[in-house]
């Protein structure tokens, strides 16, 4: 017994003069190095942090836009953010009528999904109250869910109210017949909201893979012209915009139920590609632009479902974010699309570019995660929408008399703005972090490097 104590405590002294010994070699390199590069700048002890801290890494105008990145991060900052965020909760704009349990066209559906918080959890017809299946408004305190989690559970109000003086026709953008409300479902989007849902893998790849390689024009290329650039550039900055949200949104402890922010991810999927973030910021314009276009039609739409005190609060917030002094100041239109289309091949290039997008559409029916597939249908149409917009063929002049809007279109279409805002504001200011977090950190080169992983070994 005494014998192995005094062997155990001798190990651990020889362990302790080991690291002594580690430490002081790895204080001989450095001062080795230190001396050395007096004479020589070719032997970095560290890798160096890539950017001068304080110095913007994204600044000019944002490409194809008209605006500079400074000013969209202010105005989303002080003006566009705010405001959204205060709409998107307005009953008006909380519910979404969606086609969830639609057959995927190009292959069975796998349904690769394993967290409870990828579904949208929906109530058998018993637990439902008689009010839920009469028009009117829900209270919270009444919905029971199988899994008695309330906020899981989806909410298929139908007031009827809602519905007046919205037309009934399809988005030539979006596969969905929008027309068609067989196996439609409403959700309550406050209560599902966009996050991390452990839908990955090669199931969620597919998607993505399918969406760029068969539907999405190769970029960049110089054979491509500007209109095939811009399908990219939206996709692109749409699939940034989800890869944000879900790591600003993450479940870092399964067991714990622990959600916050992964930086890692952040980097990894967005600001290790510049690109990407450019193209984050040319969606938000371009669907700010569809927004602020349509601006007479959305000032006169009727957003009544049947609270005239929330109503009124939903139509005073559309005319403050579409009318808005500092916004129409500093830019007034963020995107110029009437460069588009031009030249013979203008019709040509659009029917081809449209088919494309609807394909992309379709594929959404192919998301087996039921809550990425709402969030992905509803934003999709959401940008059907603003292109619907944007490309109508009686320009701006004639466009409040032409334009036709369904309710479920303009949900969708503030909803995304929305989104797209939110995740502008996330990589604007955790960026700059991840960034740090990731590129900044010291990193060992060099003969540094070589005796740290000798010592480590021996």
């Amino acid at each position: 017994m005494v014998k192995k104590e005094i062997e155990k405590k001798k190990k651990k002294k020889d362990s302790g003069l080991r690291w002594v010994c580690v430490a002081v070699a790895l204080v001989g390199v450095f001062v080795a190095v230190t001396m050395s590069s007096k004479t020589s700048s070719r032997i970095p002890l560290f890798s160096a942090c890539p950017c001068s801290p304080g110095e913007p890494k994204y600044s000019g105008m944002v490409e194809d836009c008209c605006c500079d990145y400074e000013t969209v991060n202010r105005l989303n900052e002080g003006v566009l953010h705010p405001s959204l965020q205060e709409l998107v909760k307005t009953p008006f704009f909380r519910y979404f009528k969606v086609k969830l349990w639609c057959d995927c066209p190009f292959w069975p559906d796998d349904g690769m999904c394993r967290l409870r918080d990828c579904s949208v959890c929906e109530c058998p017809e018993n637990e439902f109250p008689e009010s839920f299946k009469k028009p009117g408004r829900l209270s919270l305190n009444d919905l029971v869910c199988q899994e008695g989690k309330p906020e899981a559970a989806v909410d298929r109000t139908l007031d009827s109210k809602a519905f007046r003086g919205w037309t009934e026709i399809d988005n030539p953008w979006t596969n969905d017949d929008e027309t068609d409300n067989d196996e439609m479902t409403y959700v309550n989007l406050q209560l599902n909201p966009e996050r991390y849902t452990g839908y990955t893998g090669p199931s969620a790849r597919r998607i993505w893979d399918a969406v760029y390689s068969e539907n999405c024009p190769k970029y960049p290329s110089e054979e491509l012209c500007q209109e095939e650039k811009i399908l990219y550039k939206l996709i692109s900055g749409l699939h940034s915009s989800i890869s944000v949200h879900i790591a600003a949104d993450y479940l870092l402890d399964e067991a714990m139920n622990l959600w916050g922010q992964n930086l890692s991810l952040l980097y990894d999927r967005v600001h290790k590609y510049p690109d990407r973030v450019r193209n984050l910021y040319f969606t938000f314009l371009f669907v700010l632009r569809a927004v602020t276009k349509a601006a007479d039609y959305l000032e006169q739409a009727e957003y009544d479902t049947g609270n005239p005190i929330e109503d009124l609060k939903t139509q005073s917030l559309i005319k403050q974010l579409l009318y808005n002094p500092e916004l129409q100041a500093a830019c007034p239109v963020p995107f110029d699309e009437a460069k588009l289309w031009k030249g013979q091949r203008g019709p040509e290039l659009k029917q081809k570019i449209q088919h494309q997008f609807r394909n992309i559409s379709a594929l959404m029916d192919c998301v087996g995660c039921e809550k990425c597939r709402l969030w992905g249908k509803l934003q999709v149409l959401g940008l059907g929408t603003a292109l619907k917009i944007l490309f109508s063929d009686d320009g701006q002049e004639n466009l409040g008399r032409t334009l036709q809007l369904q309710r479920n279109e303009v949900i969708a279409l503030m909803n995304l703005l929305n989104r797209l805002s939110e995740s502008v504001k996330i990589a604007n200011e955790m960026g700059p972090a991840a960034e740090r977090i990731v590129e900044g950190s010291p990193t060992l080169t060099g003969p540094l490097k070589k005796v740290w992983s000798k010592l480590l070994k021996s």
